[in-house]
């Protein structure tokens, strides 16, 4: 774990640039990200591809480090529940910029004008490097950003949503590409398995939201089943049974593989302290060509994560 000597964050104070989220997960999947950056730039080194990494929903290029986090089961808000932050630590913006031999060029998408201008600050620290800020919706500037020519281009995307916010038409953007390694955190228990309630009555809003996360309406059909169970009066009562968390993730690597040639499966489930699952993350390539050797690495990386 890298800390930053001179910065220290006390309990009393919240500096404008903390990105305060996440617990020892957090730090599992920045590890994950950060070897295959590295295995990814080894890799392709002596390529004339022009290299790019692009890290969507950005925050600042470092997160604050909780003492602990929340034991409590609900799994929206557990990760969100813990003690104040003690010291900052390297984020995917700060651990990316540090890998060597580096990208070509940095892409860094944040929403949030305050965390825009951490990122701005943190641009100006490494002037050598080719680095672009943008403020907008993740899921607008990535499919303009894949509707170019990427014949002569090679990247790594990092999705690292706070929630729901990845639509899958920006993950069929990014496979149209052929060319981008894609990581996504996708919210398992701390979203979909809460947005099906038990009876499988959604209200509207959240059914809108997975069809625009799972890129479909006929989800319904695979993570919901009615049993025709006998009763003692001759008839059969319909009870609706929810999937579980395992068919849930595995729905969705599913998906994937509807639009890419390679897909991690397993993907790493990252949980809380008290061993529930909070989100998978996913790995994808969109080359044909490179899919193999994009998969050997991914799979070695996460076997040992």
């Amino acid at each position: 774990m890298s800390r930053m000597a001179a910065r220290r964050s006390s309990p009393d104070s919240k500096a404008p640039h903390e990105h305060r989220f996440g617990g020892a997960w957090t730090e599992q999947k920045l590890d994950v990200l950060e070897k295959y950056l590295v295995a990814y730039r080894a890799a392709l080194k002596h390529q004339t591809f022009k290299t790019a990494y692009i890290d969507a929903f950005a925050g600042t290029g470092y997160r604050s480090e909780r003492e602990d986090e929340s034991s409590g089961t609900d799994l929206l808000f557990a990760d969100l529940a813990a003690a104040e932050p003690q010291s900052m630590l390297e984020g995917s913006v700060a651990r990316a910029l540090r890998v060597r031999p580096p990208f070509d060029t940095y892409l860094f998408i944040e929403k949030d004008p305050e965390r825009t201008a951490g990122l701005e600050a943190l641009k100006h620290q490494h002037s050598e490097l080719q680095i672009d800020v943008r403020q907008g919706d993740a899921n607008v500037v990535i499919r303009e950003l894949c509707a170019r020519n990427w014949t002569r281009h090679r990247a790594v995307l990092f999705l690292d949503p706070y929630g729901m916010q990845v639509e899958w038409s920006t993950i069929e953007s990014v496979a149209r590409t052929q060319a981008i390694d894609m990581w996504l955190l996708f919210p398992l228990g701390i979203g979909v398995t809460r947005l099906l309630p038990n009876s499988g009555k959604l209200p509207a809003g959240w059914r809108r939201r997975l069809d625009l996360l799972l890129g479909t309406n006929t989800w319904s059909d695979e993570l919901y089943r009615i049993e025709k169970v006998p009763t003692l009066f001759g008839d059969d009562a319909e009870i609706v049974r929810k999937a579980s968390n395992d068919v849930i993730g595995r729905y969705f690597v599913d998906r994937l593989k509807t639009v890419f040639p390679g897909v991690a499966d397993p993907p790493l489930v990252l949980t809380n302290s008290t061993g529930c699952p909070l989100y998978l993350f996913c790995f994808a390539a969109a080359n044909p060509a490179g899919a193999k050797i994009a998969l050997k690495i991914a799979n070695h990386i996460l076997k040992k994560a």
